[in-house]
């Protein structure tokens, strides 16, 4: 069973404005190549040149920031979900 990602709408012209796509890999990392094979793009509006997370983005899995995990390392399991969250910055 793959890894549902949900995607936010800034990102959906890169996925056909599909809300949830589902991509498999082992850790969160392997899941974002993944679904970047499927939609090519998407890894660059994540991560940077470096493979990393960008800072203005997070990235959850189930509910829990990989930042405080193991990052793009963190493991998934099959029905886990990831969620893609652009950081909102006003005042």
């Amino acid at each position: 069973m793959p890894t549902s990602i949900r995607i936010p709408t800034p990102l959906r012209k890169l996925t056909g404005e599909r809300e949830i796509i589902e991509a498999e890999g082992a850790t969160v990392g392997a899941v974002l190549d993944a679904a970047n094979q499927a939609y090519p793009g998407l890894k660059n509006r994540i991560c940077d040149d470096s493979g990393n997370i960008r800072r203005f983005v997070n990235v959850y899995l189930n509910d829990e920031d990989i930042r405080f995990l193991e990052d793009r390392a963190t493991a998934v399991k099959p029905g886990d979900e990831l969620s893609i969250v652009p950081a909102i910055a006003g005042g």
